[in-house]
């Protein structure tokens, strides 16, 4: 299957108290991570990522996605479009507290290619990182990289995802916290 990330006019951000249907995404790259309070997945799609906590039964997904991806309303906590800088807060079910920082951001040739290469250097054990294939008008492919640091009681995530057609990148960073 070919991996070639899709064109990108508009990226959402998303935060969900549920899981969602696997189904509704084309998986890249997975891996998991498990701490006594909580265990987490985090994945990379083709247009993002997919970060699922489990903290006893109660489910939080931090998604990216196009704008055009169809998805639930149900347990929505958050939606926002990628446009500039955004932050945001949720205290969920008074037992989890969610923060995030998020930009989507457009450079010169030179400073997309630094930061391409500055990606590919990451090594496997610092994160999830995935290569796209070229789209053929451009020699090199999309990147996308998650890094996830695991405390006993927070989650720090670090995602970078880069679109060479219009030398675009999207950064975020949220934190999780047990309360």
């Amino acid at each position: 299957m070919l991996s070639v990330r899709p064109r990108i006019n508009k990226l959402t951000f998303h935060l969900f108290g549920r899981s969602l249907h696997p189904e509704l995404f084309e998986v890249q790259a997975s891996r998991t991570s498990e701490r006594e309070h909580y265990q987490i997945r985090y994945q990379i799609t083709n247009v993002g990522h997919i970060i699922l906590v489990n903290v006893g039964g109660v489910m939080l997904t931090e998604l990216s996605a196009a704008a055009q991806q169809p998805l639930p309303r149900q347990r929505l906590l958050m939606s926002h479009d990628v446009a500039g800088r955004r932050t945001d807060e949720v205290i969920y079910r008074e037992r989890i507290r969610y923060c995030c920082d998020f930009q989507l951001e457009q450079v010169d040739s030179r400073c997309f290619l630094a930061f391409q290469q500055a990606l590919s250097q990451q090594t496997e054990c610092d994160g999830l990182l995935y290569q796209f294939q070229s789209s053929g008008r451009l020699a090199f492919g999309a990147m996308s990289y998650v890094n996830v640091e695991t405390r006993c009681r927070s989650i720090r995530i670090r995602a970078f995802h880069t679109f060479p057609e219009t030398c675009s990148m999207v950064k975020s960073s949220s934190l999780i916290e047990l309360l």
